[in-house]
């Protein structure tokens, strides 16, 4: 079952916030309120929502204000990477580009259309979506590369004793059969040992040339976040 996605308003107008909170529950949101930006700040302590739809200009803190803390206070670092969309009266330019440049992942100015807003929320929840998706994938690519190197050593580290036991094997002049028996049997198994050794290093070595060449043609997560910000303006 998919788990409702959580908003936090934020806005000093009762109405707006009454407005937002019947609809977007009525679509499935879980909805949490805020009427200015410190009580926004204290909610975020003990609730972490998928998104936080922001008034910018209210008493107490501004929505600029409020999203400068988030993106650079130490004391909500773990609430950093929370898409936000401002909302605002003013239709400037300056105000909209000021808000971006902050931090915001987007940017509606009233009177608005309610049909375009929750258009502008399922977008920056699908891209906020598809960012933790290659958040994910790239920490699991990394603890594969991590288990790729640590096997390509052990398997380094066995070259050599393998390669002496084979070398001894065949200086050591066996002084009956069964001694002479025993020695053939080490020297093939050692053999035979290194023959798969080889293939392993082969294989991680294989590995390591394909995820370098992949990589080149990688985009870096910082450069897709902010491509998909302005797909989505």
């Amino acid at each position: 079952m998919e788990t409702k996605k959580r908003i936090l308003l934020v806005d000093d107008e009762q109405t707006s916030l009454e407005f937002f909170d019947v609809m977007l529950s009525k679509l499935g949101f879980e909805i949490k309120k805020a009427e200015n930006g410190e009580i926004a700040l204290q909610t975020l302590k003990h609730w972490k929502p998928d998104l936080i739809m922001l008034d910018n200009v209210m008493p107490k803190l501004s929505g600029w204000e409020v999203t400068k803390i988030l993106k650079t206070s130490n004391e909500y670092r773990d609430f950093s990477d929370i898409p936000i969309i401002m909302l605002s009266a003013m239709d400037d330019v300056r105000d909209k580009v000021e808000g971006l440049e902050l931090g915001a992942d987007d940017y509606i100015t009233k009177p608005f259309n309610f049909s375009e807003v929750l258009a502008r929320i399922r977008a920056v929840l699908r891209t906020r979506e598809l960012v933790s998706q290659i958040e994910a994938r790239d920490a699991r690519l990394a603890i594969a590369e991590k288990m790729n190197r640590e096997t390509l050593e052990l398997a380094n580290s066995f070259r050599d004793p393998l390669n002496s036991l084979i070398e001894d094997s065949k200086r050591l002049k066996p002084v009956d059969a069964s001694t002479k028996a025993f020695l053939e049997r080490a020297k093939s198994g050692a053999a035979d040992a290194l023959k798969n050794l080889d293939a392993v290093i082969e294989r991680v070595s294989s590995l390591e040339h394909e995820d370098e060449d992949l990589k080149k043609g990688e985009t870096s997560l910082s450069v897709l976040k902010k491509n998909l910000k302005s797909e989505d303006r």
